[in-house]
């Protein structure tokens, strides 16, 4: 079996010496194993190492007039690109001192003159073995790191798709949520991104936070999959009684993701903000919503991102008990739910956003008989007030109509 440490073809080597009998004796001593570069000086040392092909190891004399060998080392070290390269400092000082100098500022060996030829060939072959050891693991490294990086990735994009298609579950339940999920997901990072810098949310939206908000949002309505259809497929308005049986979806959802939770070991973010966003998505400001009727701040940030989101994409999208409001008329809702439904300051980045909200349906709309908001097809048959929604309820999948 063939070494991989085993020196495949001729490395180069560069000599470094102001006397022209030592950079011959090292040329022929070393030529016919290597390719070899001589330099008379430092400072014609360095120009050789700038160039593409870099030598595989230095010889390098200490006492030369102008740049000493010290000063050479001192630079190459400096520098990224030549910091790898070994050098092996080649002298007449003998001193134990001078030696550890050398071996201090990052040599990797010190042969003193005059040489014996053949532990001179020795070490320069053991050092160069050496280097090709660390740059064969330096790039076995790269590789594992880019493979770690690329299952990561794998996995990444696995679980994005496991969480949907269980969210999807719940979904194809509903009455023609179609897309939601994924409108509902881009909402809620364009809103957080918005706010990732208001002073009241930027300690909690860091990049990670959205980044676990996004992928746990589409399980806000995973606790759908347990409410009878009965009530869940009602193509009229839910009577009181069945109201408050769909209002069970959310203490549902957070019992699954509870499950789910405890079947694994690790304390990972995503499970907090599943929990926060499926349980609390349907709270208002004012404390008026459900399950526990929290108010304000109490609420968590995620669930009060959701909300906007949520509300937004169920008045824009049609249901058998009603058809798709206008992108213009689901903002006018939205805007005047500010600090009643909805934390002030997100209907106000809300209404900053308003036209990504707009592409966001667009680009993930159903098709042209889901989300007609776009077209005002509706509007003058169907005026706003002759219809009171109550748009928690109706991101539920049910809605109070009166004529």
């Amino acid at each position: 079996m063939t070494n991989p440490l085993e020196l495949r073809g001729k490395c180069t080597v560069l000599v470094v010496d102001d006397t022209p009998d030592n950079l011959s004796l090292m040329s022929g001593l070393l030529r016919s194993d290597y390719k070899v570069k001589l330099a008379p000086s430092g400072e014609r040392a360095l120009q050789i190492v700038a160039g593409e092909s870099k030598p595989d190891l230095i010889l390098l004399d200490i006492m030369m007039p102008g740049m000493d060998g010290y000063e050479v080392l001192r630079r190459l070290q400096f520098n990224p690109e030549t910091e790898d390269i070994p050098v092996i400092f080649l002298t007449a000082m003998s001193a134990s001192e001078d030696e550890t100098t050398g071996l201090e500022l990052g040599a990797v060996d010190y042969i003193t003159k005059p040489i014996n030829p053949a532990i001179t060939l020795a070490r320069v072959r053991n050092h160069l073995q050496l280097k090709r050891a660390r740059d064969l693991l330096a790039h076995q490294n790269h590789y594992l790191e880019q493979e770690v990086a690329r299952r990561t990735q794998e996995v990444a994009e696995l679980q994005d798709v496991t969480v949907r298609a269980m969210a999807s579950l719940a979904e194809t339940r509903d009455n023609e949520t179609g897309n939601h999920i994924r409108r509902t997901q881009h909402y809620v990072q364009a809103l957080a991104r918005k706010l990732q810098h208001h002073p009241r949310f930027q300690e909690e939206l860091s990049d990670a936070a959205i980044e676990m908000i996004f992928k746990s949002a589409p399980l806000h309505d995973i606790g759908k999959v347990g409410i009878p259809d009965r009530i869940l497929l009602k193509p009229g308005p839910l009577t009181p009684e069945e109201f408050e049986v769909m209002k069970t979806h959310t203490t549902l959802g957070l019992e699954a993701i509870l499950a789910a939770e405890r079947e694994t070991t690790q304390n990972n973010p995503f499970f907090r903000y599943a929990k926060e966003i499926t349980y609390s998505h349907q709270e208002k400001w004012d404390g008026s919503g459900y399950p526990q009727g929290l108010v304000g701040n109490t609420i968590p940030l995620s669930a009060r991102l959701m909300a906007v989101a949520d509300v937004y994409d169920a008045l824009i999208s049609a249901r058998v008990y009603k058809p798709a409001y206008t992108h213009e008329r689901a903002v006018k809702i939205i805007q005047d739910g500010r600090g009643s439904h909805f934390d002030p300051d997100m209907v106000d980045a809300f209404m900053s956003l308003a036209e990504d909200f707009r592409r966001i349906a667009l680009r993930f709309a159903d098709s042209e008989h889901a989300l007609h908001f776009e077209m005002e097809r509706m509007a003058a048959d169907l005026p706003a007030e002759n219809i009171v929604v109550d748009s928690a309820t109706l991101a539920s999948g049910g809605a109070e109509t009166t004529q």
